[in-house]
């Protein structure tokens, strides 16, 4: 089966994406600029051709663009082809592709969700794994006390920061100063 791509603009920069006829095959997160994007895409599909996204890819651009530019977007309907990973990461990611925007699981949540509590560290492996980073949100997921965890995009755990704070989210469930305060709220949607 062929593998195509394109490089797309969102707010943290430019973005590519590579599919097959089965679905999205990888979301590659910017780099230093376009070609080197570009080049980390062909190092891993070197027989890939850049060409136009065909609808079902363009919707999903559409949704990762909204998505990095604050807008809470549903990506968990984007069709994803999985031919080559793993069973596990695949029960990982459908469970990560349940968190909504703005909102994280720890790695042990994950884990439990999965009906293996004491696989955290396997849960944060299989993450570091994910090929479809934004569609498969592992960004929102994080470790126990308000700890971030790692993050193996370019840019390491400043990206998923970068992430967790475009979506709004909170590392912990402790209540803030402004809670309450219905100003504050309004001025936090307008945002």
């Amino acid at each position: 089966m062929s593998t195509a791509f394109a490089l797309f603009e969102t707010a943290i920069g430019g973005c590519a994406i590579a599919w097959t006829g089965s679905g999205v095959l990888a979301l590659q997160l910017p780099e230093a600029d376009d070609n080197r994007t570009r080049a980390r895409v062909l190092r891993r599909w070197p027989d890939a051709r850049e060409e136009p996204p065909p609808p079902a890819v363009r919707h999903a651009i559409d949704g990762v663009v909204a998505l990095l530019s604050g807008a809470a977007v549903d990506l968990s309907t984007v069709l994803l082809d999985m031919q080559h990973v793993p069973m596990f990461e695949r029960q990982v990611y459908e469970v990560a592709r349940t968190i909504p925007p703005g909102q994280t699981l720890t790695y042990g949540e994950v884990a439990a969700r999965l009906g293996d509590p004491g696989a955290a560290r396997e849960i944060g492996r299989a993450l570091a794994r994910n090929p479809f980073a934004v569609i498969v949100p592992c960004h929102r997921v994080v470790a126990a006390g308000g700890r971030t965890g790692g993050f193996s995009a370019t840019g390491g755990v400043t990206t998923k920061l970068r992430l967790l704070e475009i979506e709004r989210a909170r590392l912990t469930s402790e209540p803030t100063l402004f809670d309450h305060d219905e100003a504050f709220a309004r001025l936090q949607r307008h945002r």
